[in-house]
């Protein structure tokens, strides 16, 4: 049976309750790339997607996907939609029995996405907040956030990291690919931090400080992989949950 995804929008209506108000700081600073109507058909380009990471994109996405060793069990949470072919490869890792399902507050975003994907993929597309999921707790077996957080204000980064804890099982496992402090010798450091500080004004926090400063402070959770790329501009990291209890449940 064809699934609804292969109608977007109209499969967001029906996966999420309610629309989403866009974010101001998602209007302000990133209409050009994301919320315009004619942006996706300027960045929906593989070559371009590329270019923007340096070369790295593939690289990073095998990174990703080797990570997971090729295999998509159970309920998987990919919280953003991305221009290039990664959710399309996610998809190809599915398991039988699992889904991908896919989150973002852009509903342009997610029209995008799903005509990418094959009409039988198993994949679930939701309107949706980063910052303010409504799924179930423990409700997923792992996350990922790929190339999000940099594009997130400190608060929003803060609420979309412990929403992304909250909704993975025991067990389960968030990844984060993103930015990360480059080394000094990386000459890249100072030419593109400064273009960033232009175009992506939030990307300037993940230059100069680590991730885990915006994790929840109750735990709940392990560091149980980090990787670096490209003269340590990029990064791989992934959580494993610990504990039964929500992360931000002993802080009250």
């Amino acid at each position: 049976m064809k699934n609804s995804y292969d109608s977007p929008v109209a499969a967001c209506a029906v996966v999420s309750k309610s629309k989403p108000e866009i974010p101001h700081y998602l209007q302000a600073h990133y209409w050009w790339a994301y919320v315009h109507p004619q942006a996706v058909q300027v960045f929906e380009r593989q070559w371009l997607v590329n270019l923007i990471l340096w070369g790295n994109y593939k690289r990073l996405c095998n990174a990703l996907l080797a990570d997971y060793g090729h295999q998509l069990p159970g309920r998987t949470l990919q919280i953003a939609c991305a221009y290039g072919d990664l959710t399309a490869r996610l998809v190809d890792c599915v398991t039988p029995g699992g889904t991908l399902e896919v989150i973002d507050i852009l509903p342009i975003q997610l029209a995008n996405l799903a005509g990418k994907l094959p009409p039988e993929a198993p994949i679930k597309l939701h309107c949706m907040d980063s910052a303010a999921l409504t799924f179930d707790d423990r409700s997923f077996d792992r996350a990922l956030l790929f190339f999000l957080l940099h594009e997130q204000p400190q608060a929003v980064r803060e609420k979309t990291l412990a929403e992304a804890l909250r909704v993975i099982r025991t067990g389960g496992t968030l990844t984060i690919v993103d930015y990360a402090p480059p080394s000094r010798f990386n000459p890249l450091r100072y030419f593109w931090k400064p273009l960033l500080d232009r175009l992506e004004p939030f990307a300037n926090d993940l230059f100069n400080e680590e991730i885990p400063a915006w994790l929840p402070k109750a735990g709940g959770f392990e560091m149980v992989g980090k990787q670096r790329f490209f003269g340590g501009m990029y990064q791989m990291l992934t959580l494993r949950i610990t504990e039964k209890k929500l992360p931000q449940q002993a802080e009250q």
